[in-house]
């Protein structure tokens, strides 16, 4: 097993299999660092097979070897727990979270006190009984230093392709994930989980950015045609353009006849810098890298890129964004929104239950900035907020069994509108609400004259058995 170390200002390539290279971190330049700032982490390569119980000694030798070098994260490659022959293969490899190789990457985790990130493992899809289903999910799952699972991201882009090397279709047997995950607090900083063939699309790394993301992993058993072609440009672009670390562990070699991975596992620094590339000779090997979070600054305001993007013009938007746990309350034109009766907040706008109820379930979905008109909003407010009214009537149809739903927007005062504010009127529909359908909309009119407003008690539980809801559906 090789073993390397890299700062951030070292650039290497491995040359020889049988060298052993251990090049001392040294300061940064860019700005003054603390302690707090720096952090060890280590990238792996490893060549799995079907042999789980082998590849599980890969990965026990990795994180030994990753502990001398002080690291305190540890970076595992996609298909760490396994790589089957075939798709009936891969269903009967596979196993639910809560199964027996979970643990014993918990175990590993706890005995070493080192986070893990598990690159992608086949997770099985279970039905209504807990039974394997005919699909699994790509999971990349994070692991803290207590054994604990903290974060599991599902892969969403599927390697369906056809090159004149070799025919992949992912899908045989994989379901992709359902939402893009935000990017999660750890020890090391904001990181922003992938797998692989995500980081063809770029989109998805820049929401990550917008949110928040210092460092994008992409653990990954790269083919090897396409890895020789476009592994290493397209690591760096989504360094450059993001202004992030870029983390990628790679799998290498032959795993059966018919598949081979790039390897190349590699670490990329914020300013497109490769800070180790671990070539494609040997099956076993780790490279530690210091992660200093203060670099970031430098770079990011000496090209405020994210500052330049057009929002007026196009968007970076995702469905399934936000919290449903508010922090605040929230300005309705002159009103003042209790935070306890919203149960949906997005980056651009939020959901609340009603003060006068039209129909039950009526809810309202507004803006942050305060704006009278739709022609006002931005792109990205335009595309949030139809994302999140969306989102809501889901939400508010699986609650009251309904099959329709009025949603409606009162667009200036000539059209009704009572609140100079943008706000959506988001009503499940039943069957007879109305003696005719359209005095739904000469009820929103005059609400306020005919209905008496609920009490705050009455509204918060409303917003609480939503907020329960929402996060049943998961997005």
């Amino acid at each position: 097993m090789q073993i390397l170390r890299y700062s951030i200002g070292s650039f290497a390539r491995v040359k020889n299999k049988y060298s052993t290279n251990i090049i001392k971190l040294r300061k940064m330049s860019l700005t003054p660092t603390t302690a707090n700032t720096k952090s060890i982490v280590a990238i792996t390569q490893m060549r799995s097979t079907n042999d789980k119980g082998d590849n599980m000694r890969q990965v026990e030798k990795l994180l030994a070897e990753a502990k001398k070098q002080s690291a305190e994260f540890v970076f595992l490659p996609e298909c760490c727990d396994f790589v089957g022959e075939n798709r009936d293969q891969a269903l009967e490899l596979s196993e639910p979270l809560t199964g027996p190789t979970m643990e014993q990457y918990q175990c590993l985790a706890k005995e070493n006190n080192m986070w893990l990130s598990l690159g992608g493992i086949h997770e099985s899809v279970l039905d209504e009984y807990e039974r394997k289903t005919d699909k699994i999910y790509n999971a990349h799952v994070l692991i803290n230093n207590k054994g604990e699972l903290v974060k599991i991201y599902r892969k969403l882009h599927l390697f369906d392709v056809e090159t004149p090397e070799f025919t992949f279709r992912e899908s045989k047997v994989v379901k992709a994930g359902p939402r893009l995950l935000p990017p999660v607090d750890t020890p090391i900083g904001k990181i922003g989980l992938q797998i692989c063939y995500d980081m063809r699309f770029a989109e998805s790394s820049l929401i990550l950015r917008k949110q928040g993301a210092e460092i994008l992993t992409y653990p990954s058993a790269f083919s090897y045609p396409t890895g020789k072609a476009h592994w290493e440009i397209l690591l760096r672009a989504r360094a450059i353009e993001n202004q992030c670390f870029v983390l990628a562990p790679a799998q290498i070699g032959y795993h059966n006849e018919k598949r081979r991975s790039w390897g190349h596992a590699m670490a990329v620094n914020p300013w497109g810098k490769v800070l180790a590339d671990l070539g494609e000779k040997d099956d076993l090997k780790v490279a530690s890298i210091e992660i200093d979070l203060s670099t970031l600054e430098p770079i990011r305001a000496s090209m405020p890129c994210f500052e330049h993007r057009r929002d007026d013009i196009y968007s970076l938007a995702t469905y399934g964004d936000g919290t449903t746990e508010p922090q605040q309350d929230r300005t309705f034109a002159k009103n003042i929104i209790n935070k306890d009766t919203i149960f949906l907040e997005t980056p651009y706008c939020f959901a609340f239950t009603n003060l006068c109820c039209v129909v039950e379930g009526h809810v309202l979905v507004s803006t942050n900035r305060c704006v009278t008109r739709l022609n006002s909003l931005n792109s990205a407010e335009m595309s949030d907020l139809f994302n999140t009214v969306c989102r809501i009537q889901r939400m508010l149809e699986g609650i009251y069994k309904t099959t329709a739903a009025t949603v409606t927007v009162q667009d200036g005062p000539d059209a009704g509108q009572t609140v100079p504010h943008v706000h959506f009127h988001v009503m499940p529909r039943r069957p007879g609400d109305f003696k005719h359908n359209d005095q739904v909309y000469v009820k929103l009119e005059d609400q306020v004259e005919d209905k008496t407003p609920r009490s705050m008690e009455e509204r918060v539980a409303e917003a609480r058995k939503y907020r329960n809801a929402l996060k049943a559906m998961k997005l």
